[in-house]
């Protein structure tokens, strides 16, 4: 099954006599077996696209199809490693090469000499099928890998090891079907990165994915196998957003994929993911992590591909029944990389140069996403959480807009709040999420009765000063009767005592929902309270003088996450500088 090079444009590859090869094949091109994947076939050629740098590449160069599809490698490994965006692992590849990836270098997906400690739960005469755990292996600290039948297989196990160690390539049972064919199962699958794993079926999502950011778990809640898109412009925050939610949300396992970012920004990924305290296992983060990393200066080709890969990745994990968050930073560049090569095959482009076809792309991927019964009965979810970069921070370009379309959270990062060192940069008056109906009986059922109508008073209030803010600009606030100005003073305490957050403050970087839903009570409380006394006539300026409301914005400071009784304190606080300006105006 070989052909030749006939046409090069850059990662693009053009190949004569192609008649056996298929679409989305694997293929090994020229001297130094490039690795490359045919996206184009027709009578005349095939064109392939290659996912390493064809500097040097000639025409006339062999083409080899090998016969499988573009497959990530699923086995005991995964966990706690660094990949490029074709799942080749870069530690190894430093071992090899130094610090730089070499045309057509030759490595292992995965360590398949290391030995595992595996404890075989299948029996011989057990009917499995597709799904099916037949082991468990230590994979991390914090991580069992269960290693399961292939989707797809099923039968009768007519030969099964012993528990003890073995190699990923190792046969640790066989399995005879009805038509009398065994399969060997390893510990390692293959599974083509451009097909969805399959799901017996999708549930209702009705859990949130707790983070312990107010501004996400209170305002814009997302759903465990929900989708989410975090637009902003340069130095708004992104990044670091995704890192606490990274470190701080209550998934089991995070698949981090750095699409397209730059090196040095990428390079402080891998350092601290590496440094960082998991605080839920009190291990390193990253023994539940899974980093990809495919920065700016790495083949664009690969980029494309690196999102499936870190998509196959968290849906294997997700039919062991674990609930997986993937972060995608960026999507924007993994668009752009889409647009090049839709360039370079001379397609007839859409908006701004982009291919027709970003709209079904980017909807394949978060589709992707779900909350779902596994074959083997377990329940598991994967949350798609991807940045958006939307040049010069314009939301109304085409892979933000269509990137709307698709999710059902979006928090839009905000310059001017970024500048003011507000964060999370959460602008609240353009982001929304749709998952907060969904989750309100599991609000009222786990947190508190009057979570959910608290948080819509709180909205409010930001809406209504929003609404102020414009005849302020006008006016100044001098004019506004009191009953306003306290909405702008109540307004501000949301503002910098809530959805302001300090990730460098212990009491402050991690919040829990009973403690967000006290925040919320105080505020409100001291609201009512200050309304009753503006509706009697005190002034504002009066209000204002006692400090009461500086007061309550230091709470997040000053109450720890097991000191929750303290909050009792600050309606006391309340109660009682009511009573005092009551007295006064007697």
């Amino acid at each position: 099954m070989q052909g030749y090079v006939y046409g090069i444009n850059g990662p693009v590859v053009k190949v004569r006599d192609n008649k056996d090869l298929k679409m989305h094949e694997m293929v090994a091109v020229g001297e130094k077996r490039l690795i490359g994947e045919v996206i184009e076939l027709n009578d005349e050629y095939a064109v392939v696209e290659v996912y390493e740098s064809t500097t040097g590449l000639r025409v006339g160069d062999k083409v080899e199809g090998l016969n499988v599809p573009l497959s990530a490698t699923l086995a005991p490994g995964i966990i706690g490693n660094i990949f490029d965006g074709i799942q080749r692992p870069l530690y190894e590849i430093e071992k090899l090469n130094g610090a730089f990836i070499v045309q057509g270098v030759q490595v292992e997906n995965l360590d398949t000499q290391k030995l595992w400690d595996v404890n075989i739960l299948a029996k011989e005469g057990d009917m499995v099928q597709g799904g099916a755990i037949i082991a468990e292996v230590p994979e991390s600290g914090a991580i069992v890998h269960k290693v399961m039948v292939p989707p797809y297989v099923a039968g009768v196990v007519i030969e099964v090891k012993p528990s003890g160690k073995y190699k990923i390539t190792d046969t640790i049972l066989k399995v005879k079907d009805n038509k009398g064919n065994v399969t060997e199962i390893t510990l390692m699958q293959k599974w083509p990165i451009r097909i969805p794993r399959p799901i017996k079926k999708r549930q209702e999502i009705n859990k949130p994915l707790v983070t312990g950011q107010r501004v996400i778990d209170t305002l814009f809640p997302i759903g465990k196998g929900g989708t989410a898109a975090v637009p902003g412009g340069f130095g708004t925050g992104k990044t670091m957003t995704q890192h606490q939610l990274a470190k701080w949300s209550d998934a089991d396992i995070i698949v981090y994929i750095g699409c397209g970012e730059r090196g040095n920004e990428m390079t402080q990924v891998l350092e601290d993911f590496g440094k960082l305290v998991d605080p839920r296992t009190k291990k390193k983060l990253l023994e539940r992590t899974v980093l990809i990393a495919n920065t700016s200066n790495m083949p664009v080709a690969a980029r494309e591909a690196s999102i499936y890969t870190g998509i196959t990745i968290a849906e294997y994990y997700r039919d062991m029944g674990y609930h997986v968050a993937i972060m995608a930073d960026s999507t924007s560049r993994w668009a752009e990389a889409l647009r090049e090569i839709s360039g370079r095959l001379e397609e007839m482009p859409a908006e701004e140069g982009f291919p027709a076809y970003l709209s079904s792309r980017l909807s394949a991927f978060y589709e992707r996403a779900a909350y779902v019964q596994n074959l083997n009965g377990t329940e598991g979810s994967i949350t798609i959480i991807g940045a958006v970069s939307p040049q010069g921070g314009d939301f109304s370009e085409p892979v933000t807009q269509n990137t709307k379309r698709f999710v059902r959270c979006f928090w839009a990062l905000d310059r001017n709040l970024a500048y003011s060192r507000h964060y999370p940069a959460i602008q609240w008056m353009t982001s929304y999420s749709e998952y907060v109906d969904d989750l309100t009986n599991w609000y009222r059922e786990n947190v508190s009765e009057d979570f959910v109508v608290m948080r819509s008073e709180i909205m409010r209030l930001l809406y209504e000063e929003s609404k102020l803010m414009e005849i302020v600009k006008l006016i100044g606030s001098d004019v506004l009767p009191d009953e306003q100005k306290l909405i702008l003073e109540i307004s501000r305490v949301i503002r910098v005592g809530f959805v302001q957050q300090n990730a460098y403050h212990p009491s402050d970087t991690y919040v829990p929902l009973i403690k967000q839903k006290r925040m919320m009570e105080v505020i409100l409380h001291l609201y009512e309270k200050a309304k009753r006394l503006t509706d009697l006539g005190i002034p504002m300026s009066y209000l204002k003088a006692d400090g009461i409301f500086d007061a309550v914005i230091s709470m997040k400071y000053e109450v720890k996450n097991d000191e929750l009784e303290k909050f009792d304190e600050y309606i006391k606080k309340i109660d009682d500088f009511y009573e005092k300006m009551l007295n006064t105006q007697i």
